[in-house]
């Protein structure tokens, strides 16, 4: 069991039956009344972020997330499968536990795959991955850097605003968490 004293960024926590991680936490003492702890918690599964206030002294369960790398070898059915990169072992992941993170998925990436005991909780992608353009609308001339945007879908099925003047083919470095552009890789 935890206090709200060993609450820190990164701390995983069991909550109504969930598996959450403390995404940034502020110790509050009023100058009436009694302390308390204001938290921003992380679904490990969905990924749903909630804002959740805790008295001071107020006791939770803090549960042991084990990391694994893994690395990402195909998709069937709504199941990805990841392999353990040390033994081999495949652990099939489902689409809904993944989200989003899917699109930004390509084959034989190496990712964390975060365990509670024996059972996979949640998947977390390199902040960064170079990913080819697969489909969009050529550039005109006298497209600039900072002329405005366009979609392109990418080589995952992902789809991202770019800057005019990339092509089919580009390789680009994509933030997974924003899902952003970030460059055009040469």
């Amino acid at each position: 069991m935890a206090t709200t004293s060993d609450f820190r960024n990164g701390l995983t926590i069991l909550l109504d039956g969930e598996i959450w991680t403390i995404v940034e936490f502020l110790h509050v003492n009023p100058g009436k009344g009694t302390a308390f702890v204001r938290t921003k918690l992380k679904n490990l599964k969905t990924g749903r972020v909630i804002d959740r206030t805790f008295r001071s002294g107020e006791k939770v369960e803090d549960v042991r997330i084990e990391r694994k790398t893994m690395q990402y070898l195909y998709q069937s059915e709504g199941q990805y499968v990841f392999m353990d990169t040390e033994t081999y072992e495949q652990v099939p992941i489902s689409e809904e536990m993944l989200g989003d993170k899917r699109l930004f998925l390509k084959e034989g990436q190496e990712v964390e795959v975060l365990f509670h005991g024996e059972t996979p909780v949640g998947v977390e992608l390199p902040f960064f991955v170079e990913l080819a353009v697969a489909k969009t609308e050529p550039g005109v001339r006298g497209d600039t850097a900072s002329g405005g945007s366009k979609p392109a879908t990418l080589e995952t099925g992902a789809v991202i605003q770019v800057p005019l003047f990339i092509n089919e083919g580009d390789i680009l470095k994509v933030d997974t968490r924003t899902g952003e552009y970030i460059e055009r890789v040469r």
